[in-house]
């Protein structure tokens, strides 16, 4: 199955960067919008390998026909948000199966 993977929202946290992140170029590259289509449960081209990191076992789940992760949480038990785990810059993503 595929697993469709969309950047929902990006925040940032400018007092915690200022304060603990070496200055860095190009830190975080997703853009609110951007999809991504996971093949078997396989990590799309282009995906941030930290965000990945925070989803992989999600998007395996969903794609062997799995989910209704947590007892229900999501409306539809076939995805999930999640978010990266990048304290300064967290993406969250909807993963969904799509046919």
């Amino acid at each position: 199955m595929k697993v469709k993977i969309t950047a929902m929202r990006k925040s940032e946290y400018p007092d915690l960067m200022e304060r603990y992140e070496r200055p860095m170029e190009n830190a975080c590259g997703m853009e609110i919008g951007q999809v991504f289509v996971s093949e078997n449960g396989e990590k799309p081209a282009g995906l941030c390998e930290s965000a990945w990191e925070s989803m992989e076992q999600f998007v395996k789940e969903l794609s062997s026909g799995g989910g209704d992760f947590f007892g229900g949480w999501m409306k539809d038990p076939h995805s999930a948000m999640i978010s990266c785990n990048d304290g300064f810059r967290p993406v969250s993503f909807y993963l969904e199966v799509v046919k």
